[in-house]
């Protein structure tokens, strides 16, 4: 089974049985909920939707199945697409639609697609709106009047939408193109044959970089790679950084939201330091809060306090990092996968605008990619999960552990997303999967040896419980 329901949306492999995989019911069943829900929220003549897509292969042929379904429903489609997942989400605001759908099923691999949903002000629903669509889909054939002819929604074509994505990144105070043209950079960039390989190079150019190579450029849905941009998957960016002789290597996923960077000699900078370089650009000018997610890194935690910020930690998602950001008025935020979250210019990961801050934070820095990622606190991450058996209670597990680890001296135990133990110099966070029965495992220490032992440690600690 590989269709999966979420408050965000809905994804699933290509084909097979529906209900089971992404079919074109599926995909009619879901759009037509979502139209349902747009039409709830204001009492309005027509309904405008924005429709973005990455290049995954089954892109074309998803797009016409939501919007046609889109138009059955009376709704207006603006389709502008291949773009950026965060290209589409300021295209909503920019056209003042009432929603938008993105087509990517993000670092999945090629046979996966997926239906993203954004609201007005193209932010993913909060759990009450995806709860109703989910739901709703589930008896749309039966309680869903169409359209009549005459009330069929239009559809309206916009080319290159990626260039006002691009403008506005380059209005931000922040973003300095003349220190990037006066560094004379030379960067190596891997877009996985998705839609970075559109928006990145004009990017590039935009902000003077007249040296980049872009490997894997051709936006067809063919991954070169596994396109979860991680050390394993990025050999080939690797090894061209070096023998170009480049400055900074970055690496995007197929939907561009989240961004990896490789130092001058190779070697990863660390997703969860692209996070932490970008805030410690945007707090050396302006003083404020941050937000990450309780399983990124306490890197950003403490370059915040170094500037007289305050951090917090939110639910794992983007959703939750982006209310807790609202909530407590942070200047910057996002996830230790490398998404950056910027409100200067709107609340979703974006790595068009990582790419551009860093840059213009290296130009000023005037040093290598090693030797900033040296600055950094040193901290090393363990991901592992532990398979349980089906008839096991997790959340009673859980709940278990809390309460042991509550009684520890010098421990701050958070339960908002499973169970997250901070220890005085390392921590774990503990949370079980929504589809199958397995508790996954982050720790975080000063060695990767060190982490590597707490999350052992953690996983026999479960087992005695169990």
């Amino acid at each position: 089974m590989s269709l999966i329901k979420s408050i965000s949306g809905i994804r699933g492999t290509i084909g097979g049985q529906s209900g089971d995989n992404l079919t074109p019911f599926d995909i009619v069943k879901f759009t037509t909920a979502y139209s349902q829900w747009l039409k709830n929220q204001s009492k309005k003549d027509k309904y405008k939707v924005v429709v973005g897509r990455d290049a995954r292969i089954s892109g074309p042929n998803v797009k016409q199945i939501v919007i046609g379904t889109l138009t059955f429903c009376g709704v207006d489609v603006i389709d502008i697409d291949l773009a950026t997942t965060p290209t589409t989400e300021i295209a909503v605001t920019e056209f003042e639609a009432d929603g938008g759908i993105i087509l990517t099923a993000s670092h999945n691999p090629t046979q996966w697609n997926a239906l993203k949903l954004l609201n007005a002000n193209g932010e993913f629903l909060n759990a009450e709106d995806g709860k109703f669509i989910i739901e709703f889909s589930e008896k749309a054939e039966q309680n869903y009047t169409f359209t009549d002819v005459m009330q069929l929604g239009k559809v309206q074509e916009v080319k290159d939408f990626e260039d006002i994505h691009i403008r506005k990144v380059l209005d931000l105070k922040l973003v300095d193109v003349d220190a990037i043209k006066a560094a004379n950079f030379t960067v190596c960039v891997d877009t996985i044959n998705s839609v970075g390989g559109i928006a990145v190079p004009k990017l590039l150019k935009a902000l003077g970089v007249k040296n980049f190579d872009i490997i894997n450029s051709t936006p067809d849905g063919n991954f070169a790679h596994n396109p979860e941009p991680l050390k394993q998957n990025l050999v080939t960016l690797s090894e061209a950084v070096v023998s170009k002789k480049a400055d900074v290597g970055f690496a995007v996923d197929p939907d561009v939201d989240r961004l990896a960077i490789m130092c001058e000699n190779g070697e990863m900078f660390g997703e969860e330091y692209t996070l932490v370089s970008v805030a410690d650009y945007i707090l050396q000018n302006q003083v404020g809060n941050t937000v990450s997610n309780l399983s990124s890194s306490r890197a950003l935690r403490d370059v915040t306090e170094k500037f007289g910020g305050k951090y917090e930690a939110a639910a794992v998602g983007e959703l939750n990092v982006v209310t807790k950001m609202k909530q407590n008025n942070a200047i910057i935020g996002g996830e230790g996968n490398g998404g950056v979250i910027y409100p200067e210019i709107h609340y979703g990961r974006d790595s068009i605008v990582g790419i551009a801050l860093f840059l213009t934070y290296l130009a000023k820095k005037k040093m290598k990619v090693s030797q900033l990622r040296a600055t950094y606190p040193a901290y090393f991450m363990s991901k592992n999960k532990i398979q349980l058996t089906p008839e096991i209670n997790v959340d009673a597990l859980l709940k278990k552990m809390e309460e042991i680890y509550k009684a520890v001296p010098d421990t701050v135990v958070t339960t908002i997303d499973g169970v997250k133990i901070d220890f005085k110099e390392n921590w774990v966070h503990l949370r079980k999967s929504n589809t199958e029965p397995i508790i996954r495992i982050y720790t975080e220490a000063k060695s990767q040896q060190l982490a590597d032992k707490l999350a052992e440690d953690m996983i026999e600690k479960i087992k005695s419980v169990m």
